[in-house]
């Protein structure tokens, strides 16, 4: 067995371990310690964390991504690329696309990073580059319509404006730190021998990316959550679904039910469940026909390749895809572990009680958690909804919502090995002022905020929380 077959078979051994361990809440003896019971509780909560994003994600969202960064590197030309994304690119225009990009592809941040590192290994420049791996996944326009029914309206547009403003400045800012490494890598892009003439007309190579991006969009397009469960002893209750184990779920509660409050999480074993149905609405229905939608995609895709790509295009591309792969795959789970593990160490009231007003502190809190911990696009919402009820202040759930959907632990992870310790340090810093300022002028403007009604929460309905908790 050669290298590359030990480390696709090592793979799938981790992908299989995390997609069917059977997991439980570990019960403790009388004598285990307190914090002997805590590093263990936190320890399997990682592993719940990691089998959700292995069942929620990696097939129907990451593998498909790398496929598309692994056709951009080999299918999209160098000069097209730096005409428009490039350092002498029309400004405008680049920072333009970068910035509402998210509008179109509405994905999360799991499927734009193989896409950032795809552009910008080909010769993107770093400011729309950058523009675009913040204001992808932050501009759903699915997460915006979410936020204003949900939160309130005052906090979806000022959500949708700190994405676009925010995405620009950033960009532009990163160009200007790095103007003297990024002229030094441009150099060397345009000093690369120019690759032999495409095979293919543009239109054939668009139109393989535009199938591409559509059976992601459609294999992505996760279940808003919202459900009707009804148990074995016939309690009925309302309840968004957070994330689903082999053997259990875990359900943030819509009204006080089964002794806890209003937006708690409570997990509770499937075998407890006689039934639980999704609260159907247009984007359940999508759901359901979900991977017919991606499956014809895919088999646009499969005719596509056999007629327009040879036998050495089909291998560079798939050579590509095996390149991100290698790259990112590791530190995606390795980093969701992490996110997992420390999560459980810090309750939501607890984070709720760090963040109760408008003050500087409270908004860099609220921008650090969202920069390091992992929300999927669109579960930001329900998770400021419970952390507002326990009194969260407006300026740092603004802070949140503009840090979190651009970053968390496994991202950074992955940006670092892409474009380094500097640049890696620096947007995550911009990242953080930039949400934290936002936080404190929208606390100051609104320095309360009503509670989400059971209308505006019933409203939810119309849109999906797309993920269960972020990359």
């Amino acid at each position: 067995m050669n290298r590359e077959l030990k480390i696709f078979a090592a793979f799938l051994a981790v992908f299989l371990f995390a997609y069917f361990v059977p997991l439980a809440t570990p019960s403790f003896t009388e004598g285990t310690s307190p914090v002997a019971a805590m590093v263990t509780g936190a320890i399997v909560e990682a592993f719940v964390l990691l089998q959700w994003y292995a069942r929620n994600h990696t097939l129907a969202c990451v593998v498909p991504a790398l496929f598309i960064a692994g056709a951009i590197t080999t299918f999209l030309t160098k000069e097209s690329v730096l005409k428009h994304l490039g350092p002498k690119a029309n400004k405008v225009e680049a920072y333009s696309v970068a910035s509402i990009s998210g509008t179109v592809l509405a994905v999360c941040s799991c499927s734009v990073l193989p896409m950032f590192a795809g552009i910008y290994r080909i010769g993107a420049g770093l400011g729309p580059a950058a523009c675009f791996l913040y204001a992808g996944p932050a501009i759903n326009v699915l997460a915006i319509f979410l936020t204003a029914r949900v939160l309130g309206f005052e906090l979806g547009v000022a959500r949708v404006i700190g994405a676009i403003v925010f995405g620009v400045i950033i960009g532009i800012l990163m160009s200007v730190f790095f103007r003297s490494s990024e002229e030094d890598r441009n150099q060397a892009t345009l000093a690369m021998p120019d690759p032999p003439a495409s095979k293919r007309p543009l239109w054939q190579s668009a139109a393989m990316l535009a199938a591409m991006l559509l059976f992601l969009i459609f294999s992505d397009w996760f279940n808003p959550g919202d459900k009707d469960v009804q148990l074995t002893d016939g309690t009925q209750f309302a309840a968004t679904l957070q994330y689903e184990t082999e053997n259990s779920y875990d359900l943030r509660l819509k009204a006080a039910v089964l002794g806890h409050e209003q937006a708690d999480v409570v997990r509770l074993a499937k075998s407890e469940i006689a039934s639980i149905e999704d609260v159907e609405t247009w984007v359940t229905t999508i759901h359901h026909y979900r991977w017919y939608l991606a499956g014809m995609m895919g088999l646009v895709v499969a005719v596509m390749s056999v007629a327009w790509l040879d036998r050495e295009d089909f291998g560079e591309w798939m050579d590509h895809t095996w390149e991100f792969a290698k790259l990112l795959v590791p530190l995606l789970f390795g980093g969701v572990f992490v996110v997992g593990f420390l999560g459980a160490l810090v309750p939501e009231k607890q984070v709720a009680a760090l963040v109760g007003d408008n003050s500087f502190t409270s908004n860099l809190i609220a921008s650090i958690i969202g920069c390091l911990f992992y929300f999927a696009t669109l579960t930001e919402v329900p998770i400021l909804e419970a952390l507002m009820r326990n009194g969260m202040a407006s300026g740092p759930a603004l802070a949140l919502l503009l840090a979190g959907p651009a970053l968390s632990l496994p991202s950074i992870l992955v940006i670092r090995s892409v474009v380094g310790n500097a640049k890696t340090a620096a947007f995550v810093a911009l990242v953080i002022f930039m949400a934290t300022v936002a936080g404190m002028g929208y606390g100051a403007l609104y320095p309360s905020h009503a509670q989400p009604t059971a209308d505006a929460v019933a409203a939810a309905d119309l849109v999906p929380l797309t993920h269960s908790l972020k990359p």
